[in-house]
């Protein structure tokens, strides 16, 4: 197919090398700085927070492509310096190269305003406090079209229109309008986290998404942002030494996610990322937290700008330190001793020593407490007895894990008032027992699956190794089952048919604060989850209230399972709906609700779980890949032994 090119821009005959034209450097250029519409907001944002404003306010429409307001009370700007900045490398942040070294402010480069002109049509008023008529320009894909004194607010609107209306390429990679406003959204609450004294409102399409009013202090916006409950969890941190200050806040050990979304780094208010401080930050957590699980953190660096490269990153989100590993250390430290202090590592260590004492009903109670033995093997199925959900992983106090265990608990019957030696783990089956749907998109996959149907026959439990596998044996050969891994493959397999076939309503419901990212993306989720049992109703601004669980859960963990769902998501990025994002909704759910590596098993719930496995479709895989079953022949051993070559 022959190609076409524009009018007046036709293919050059002859030499191959030319220099391009002005204007498609500049949308080149452009696309380096602006590569969807959440980076218009960062960049706009930056300059209102340079201009000393203390109030911004955000509109946006169709997810920032339609269209992107931001507004301010800053400082403003003359006509003479509003013609200038949409120029290329206009800035009044510096004017030699040794400033970089002491650079302060959030935007430096001159490129944002030309960036965006250069790629969208915009619209500038602004005003100086101490002028008395403003001044309106309007530029259409970097070329000035009016010029007009215009009656205004002190401060600086910009309102960018159809961005990458004349780089038609660019806007065919931009994702759904949800998905845009999820990335402006999570950047508008880092940066009211960075600077809690600006007032800070994001609306879209009409609509309030952030509502943050500015306040001197900065546990107010991590109430209003991360949610009371997330909020409760949090730590006051800081460490100061002659060279740097440390301040914010950090989550209890109990409070988890399964990605570093929530750990917040700020450096002189810039939100940036940082994989030394991420480390350190999880080495300050070292043992308290299980493994592949993040705490929540909102912690700001105060330092000398010479001490920090701010100009690394073309986006500047990423920053690199002079002195890297007395800063990780600092905070490692910080965190660590944050802690000790609060008596957590004790709770922690006198936690694991009940958690393997034996669990027995107490006979002159009519209730059944969630104990530890419970919490670690979910519900017993007995009946039509209803389950909720269990106290948190480390308890606050004495008192309070008493009353939360007065709170959450459920009657039963007195013929139920001994747990038998065989319990099980749960009652898997239905009458047509488990079915599922296999994991066979690999073809050697299947084939192992056919000829290895009956290697879970006739198994003989042996016990556990490290609480993490079960060992058995099938005649001479050496059998190794990963515990949660299995159990994660019964679960998957069992949620992915039954939908709403099973559910259990709360006793005492169960609400979840989202981040405002988190509450953009749960609107569009919110029908899968209900698909698989969850009964989810909106319960305020970011918060939302949970009434009805699937029964395969014997409790919820709090808000982490719906987090985590959440956050499954996010990072899959846009899957195809009614089977992708079914499929990764199950996943999550059955990798919550399976028995924890670390869990003590008895011989019967070992027994069971094997019976259990033996029906599933794929029973030598978990959802995620990765493998259930390994077996060593009597000949694999003899080698191993050097009995034999």
């Amino acid at each position: 197919m022959k190609k076409e090119y524009p009018e007046g821009k036709e293919k050059v005959q002859g030499n191959r090398i030319r220099i391009l034209d002005k204007d498609t450097i500049n949308k080149i250029a452009a696309g380096e700085v602006i590569e969807r519409p959440v980076s218009v907001v960062k960049e706009l944002i930056d300059n209102s927070i340079d201009a000393r404003a203390t109030d911004i306010r955000i509109e946006i429409e169709k997810g920032g492509k339609r269209s992107i307001l931001v507004r301010d009370n800053g400082c403003g700007m003359s006509r003479e310096d509003a013609l200038l900045a949409y120029k290329k490398h206009a800035t009044s942040k510096l004017m030699y190269i040794e400033d970089l070294n002491t650079i302060s402010t959030m935007g430096f480069r001159g490129e944002a305003l030309s960036s965006i002109t250069a790629v969208a049509k915009v619209e500038i008023l602004t005003r100086q406090q101490e002028e008395i008529t403003g001044t309106r320009i309007v530029i259409h894909g970097g070329k000035v079209l009016e010029t007009l004194d215009a009656g205004t607010a002190p401060g600086t609107a910009v309102h960018v229109k159809d961005l990458f209306y004349n780089t038609p390429a660019r806007q065919k990679y931009l994702k759904s309008d949800r998905t845009e406003l999820a990335h402006i959204t999570d950047t508008v609450m880092r940066l009211a986290l960075a600077n809690p004294e600006i007032s800070f409102t994001l609306l879209s399409d009409g609509k309030p998404v952030i509502r943050n009013a500015g306040s001197n202090d900065p546990f107010k916006s991590i109430v209003n942002l991360l949610g009371p409950d997330t909020a409760r969890s949090m730590l006051p941190l800081e460490y100061r030494t002659e060279d740097f200050e440390i301040r914010g806040y950090i989550s209890k050990p109990e409070t988890t996610r399964r990605d570093s979304d929530q750990l917040f780094f700020f450096v002189n208010t810039r939100p940036v990322i940082s994989r030394a401080i991420n480390k350190a930050v999880l080495e300050g957590y070292y043992t308290r937290i299980p493994k592949e699980r993040y705490p929540v953190a909102v912690l700001s660096l105060d330092i000398d700008p010479g001490e920090v490269d701010v100009n690394v990153h073309p986006r500047k989100a990423e920053v690199r330190f002079s002195r890297e590993k007395e800063i990780g250390d600092a905070v490692t430290l910080a965190i660590e001793k944050v802690l000790s202090e609060s008596n957590l590592v004790t709770e922690i260590r006198e936690r694991r020593d009940r958690i393997q004492k034996t669990f027995e009903i107490p006979e002159s109670s009519g209730r059944l407490q969630v104990s530890e033995a419970a919490e670690i093997f979910g519900k017993i199925v007995t009946g039509k007895t209803r389950s909720t959900h269990g106290t948190s992983n480390f308890p606050e106090s004495g008192g309070a894990l008493r009353e939360k265990a007065e709170r959450y608990s459920y009657p039963v019957k007195d013929t139920e008032r001994k747990l038998k030696k065989s319990e099980r783990l749960l009652d898997f089956t239905s009458k047509d027992g488990i079915l599922g749907i296999p994991d066979n998109r690999n073809p050697e996959n299947r084939n192992e699956l056919e000829i290895n149907k009956d290697s879970l026959e006739d198994l003989r439990v042996i016990g556990q190794v490290s609480r993490l596998y079960i060992l058995a044996e099938k005649g001479e050969d050496l059998v190794l089952i990963d515990q949660h891994a299995a159990h994660e493959r019964i679960l998957y397999e069992q949620i992915l048919r039954m939908k709403k076939s099973r559910v259990q309503e709360l006793i005492t419901p169960i609400t979840i604060d989202l981040t405002p990212k988190e509450k953009v993306l749960m609107e569009e989720y919110i029908p899968y989850l209900e698909d698989y049992g969850f009964g989810i109703s909106e319960f305020g601004d970011n918060t939302y209230v949970v009434t009805f669980v699937p029964e395969v859960f014997g409790r919820l963990e709090g808000s982490e399972i719906i987090h985590d769902v959440v956050s499954d998501l996010l990072a899959s990025g846009r899957v195809k709906k009614d089977t992708g994002i079914s499929e990764r909704v199950c996943k999550t759910l059955a990798c919550r609700a399976a028995i924890k590596a670390g869990a003590a098993c008895s011989p019967g719930q070992m027994e069971e779980l094997i019976e259990q496995l033996k029906k599933a479709e794929n029973p030598y895989s978990c959802p995620h890949g990765r493998p259930t079953v390994i077996t060593f022949t009597k000949g694999e051993l003899d080698r191993m032994f050097a009995r034999i070559q």
